[in-house]
């Protein structure tokens, strides 16, 4: 009795292990697929990119059934490579950054012709798998600012106004721009222009604005929609020679991005289109302003602009 309880035991299991696999239609069953819901993004150091971030997030969130989930902040390079990792979908760069900093590429690659955004983006494409949205409508280069007070004093307009006179500062910047991951760094920027400080310091960027009002600095490189710079009653210098290159602000993401999503939210792309040209440098400016400030939360500055856009309600 026992032996016949087993056997019975034996072909109820078989059977139902059948029907799992074959299902009740005689062929095999199949798991089904799971559809991604959540868009990951780590977020960046500086206020700008936190409020570009939060500006995704309110606006697909808003139009979509996806779920923006925004992570730790990074430093860009650690950014872009948990993005081509894919360990995060999508980040705030610039078309700059990435052809320099992010491909070690130069401005001088760039074909006659071709703007440095459409060749960054389509190297991108090439060597890492990645590309650019449509601009945002702000160029957030690097430039070299002093005091009002000082450039009043001597005259200073212009970078090459400053190498006339550098001997008398002391340049001050954060770290990263005194590394070598390209050519916008310190070292070919100050041959570039022959300048020549008489003291040169590493800072931390957090007490860098705090350094240059005391007077322990006298000369920096900000970032031109920085609106600290506005705080800081600082004097931006023109790049006259135009060695800085564009640093036209876009979001990035891998190549597959919106395949991915397609299921979710197959309009997703145009969401996304409508935030092509959406800042002015201006804008910007007031924004991180809010921000670094007046200190504002950059969620509850992103949702104020999108509603003042007309975006979202």
């Amino acid at each position: 009795m026992k032996k016949q309880y087993l056997l019975l035991l034996i072909a109820l299991i078989a059977f139902c292990g059948f029907f799992m696999f074959y299902g009740d239609g005689g062929k095999p069953a199949t798991a089904p697929v799971a559809v991604a819901d959540t868009i990951v993004i780590y977020d960046g150091l500086f206020a700008e990119m936190n409020i570009i971030h939060y500006v995704v997030k309110e606006l697909v969130e808003a139009e979509t059934s996806l779920k923006v989930e925004i992570r730790d902040e990074m430093a860009p390079v650690n950014l872009f490579n948990e993005l081509t990792r894919g360990g995060s979908d999508l980040m705030n760069s610039y078309d700059g950054t990435l052809l320099t900093t992010f491909l070690l590429l130069d401005p001088s690659d760039v074909p006659e012709g071709v703007t440095l955004y459409d060749f960054a983006n389509a190297k991108g494409k090439e060597m890492k798998g990645v590309m650019h949205l449509g601009k945002l409508g702000i160029n957030n280069t690097y430039a070299i600012a002093v005091p009002q007070e000082i450039a009043e004093k001597h005259g200073l307009e212009t970078i090459s106004d400053l190498a006339k006179v550098s001997e008398q500062f002391t340049f001050g910047a954060e770290h990263d721009f005194f590394t070598e991951a390209g050519m916008a760094k310190f070292n070919p920027f100050s041959q570039f222009y022959g300048l020549k400080f008489k003291d040169v310091r590493q800072i931390d960027i957090n007490l860098k604005y705090s350094a240059i009002k005391s007077g322990n600095i006298d000369v920096t490189v900000v970032y031109s929609t920085d609106g600290l710079n506005r705080e800081a009653n600082l004097k931006v210098l023109a790049d006259d020679r135009n060695y800085f290159p564009e640093y036209n602000g876009a979001l990035l993401v891998r190549t597959d991005f919106f395949d991915k999503y397609k299921a979710a939210a197959p309009d997703l792309d145009k969401t996304f289109a409508k935030l092509d040209n959406i800042f002015t440098d201006e804008d910007m400016i007031d924004l991180t302003y809010e921000v670094d400030i007046n200190n504002r939360t950059p969620q509850a500055v992103a949702k104020e602009y999108l509603q003042k856009k007309g975006l979202i309600k």
